[in-house]
């Protein structure tokens, strides 16, 4: 081996090895890591399962945090489909006519994505949920002129982090809409009063952060001319009216519930779906079904906006890099559930998360839900002495509680944002009850 190192420096003409950082100032360079021999295959595997074993995970504790990602079973046929080698290692198809399984496969996706929001198109090429609100805000300028883009107060704030990063660059302003304090939903005589001439786009989610359905889309669309983005749960879609039956330009979400375990925080999958005539305006790719020179079915690229594909002043955004794999999976979710499948699924979390509301309710030292009316698998509790010391306690307890919502909105230092879906069995519940009995 030193034989072969020495053969190398010869032919680059170098004396030794710290010749190859001879352009490195000296005063940064460093004498190297302090790092152990190696060790074995069978003896690294060992090592890490050890400190692995630290974690404790969904599937060792009870876990009622949601907030934008939620432990929903995975059927293993979607997972067998995922997993086959034609769809694990594709990438985007840049040569579309010889990919036509994974274009089926992305067409599906899309069209199923078009059903359950009620949308003329949909792409497949958002990183996440996030980045999918910072490009609905991007698209709504490019559509309307205004240089103002709405969202609400009550958003989680990696979203509001990501949304400012990209209005940064476009020169455009994200004002905030608080939420009425007595049903946890956006303030309408507050979007009234903030709807202006230089406003080009409204964002409202439903479920919203605090898992409340928003029951007045209808009159946010009346309010206002502008690009109405509307956000949501996709599963939540299989029992409520469609957004765009409601009036939405935009409708964006977090794909992950469809199909995609939590994995500590990704890869994600960011929905995104406009009407018919704001396709063009839409980032990413579309794929489209026509047909061969025989009359075949046939799939191919329909629409490509990204600067690598067209000319880059035409270009919509640069964002393309591949959630296909994701997008596989949530239409192979979505066809082994069925409608039927997704609207029993849906109303089984709605039904759970009344009871378990309810349940907690009657604790003496907590409310729950803080805000009444319809929701989808998400509530708000509220802890009288606090709720940050509780999730501690929680935690100790061997339960993960829901999200301090302190973080979030100073004002909810005292409440939590509890999820629950079908993985959530009766003895989970129970665990849970005992311990915020213990808490109080």
């Amino acid at each position: 081996m030193d034989s072969d190192a020495e053969e190398m420096l010869q032919a680059l003409g170098l004396r030794g090895v710290d010749d190859l950082f001879a352009d490195i100032p000296a005063s940064i360079r460093t004498d190297g890591l302090a790092l152990p021999r190696g060790l074995p295959e069978s003896e690294v595997v060992a090592h890490l399962t050890s400190i692995l074993a630290a974690n404790r995970t969904m599937a060792d504790m009870p876990t009622f945090l949601g907030a934008g990602l939620y432990d929903h079973f995975v059927p293993a046929a979607v997972r067998a489909i995922a997993s086959r080698s034609e769809f694990y290692t594709a990438y985007t198809p840049y040569q579309a006519e010889l990919s036509q399984g994974i274009l089926q496969a992305l067409w599906e996706y899309q069209s199923m994505v078009c059903e359950l929001m009620g949308m003329d198109g949909a792409n497949t090429s958002m990183y996440d949920g996030s980045t999918a609100l910072g490009e609905a805000a991007l698209m709504a300028r490019r559509i309307h002129g205004g240089r103002v883009f709405l969202v609400p107060r009550a958003l989680r704030t990696d979203k509001k982090s990501v949304l400012a990063n990209y209005a940064i660059g476009a020169g455009l302003e994200v004002r905030e809409v608080d939420y009425d304090r007595s049903s946890g939903t956006l303030d309408l005589g507050k979007l009234r009063a903030a709807v202006a001439r230089d406003v080009c786009g409204v964002y409202v989610e439903s479920p919203n952060l605090f898992g409340r359905f928003e029951e007045a889309l209808e009159d946010v669309r009346a309010a206002t001319d502008a690009i109405l983005v509307v956000g949501g749960n996709p599963i939540a879609q299989a029992v409520v009216r469609p957004p765009g039956d409601l009036g939405a330009d935009i409708v964006i979400g977090e794909g992950q519930p469809l199909g995609s375990a939590v994995n500590f925080g990704g890869p994600l999958l960011g929905i995104f779906a406009c009407r018919q005539e704001h396709v063009r305006k839409m980032p990413g790719r579309v794929i489209g079904l026509t047909k061969d020179v025989k009359g075949h079915r046939a799939f191919c690229m329909t629409l490509q906006t990204r600067e690598q594909h067209i000319r880059r002043e035409k270009a919509m955004s640069n964002i393309c890099t591949n959630e296909s794999l994701l997008s596989v999976a949530a239409a192979a979710y979505m066809a082994v559930l069925g409608g039927n499948g997704l609207r029993r699924l849906a109303a089984e979390n709605i039904r759970r998360a009344r009871d378990l509301a309810a349940s907690i309710d009657a604790i003496d030292g907590f409310e729950a839900p803080v805000f009444p009316g319809p929701h989808f698998n998400e509530f708000t509790v509220r802890a009288r002495r606090g709720y940050v010391g509780v999730h501690e306690r929680l935690l100790e307890h061997g339960v993960h509680g829901g999200l301090p919502l302190a973080s979030q909105l100073p004002e909810l230092a005292d409440v939590g944002l509890f999820a629950t879906t079908e993985r959530h069995g009766p003895e989970d519940a129970r665990r849970l009850l005992a311990a915020l009995e213990a808490a109080a």
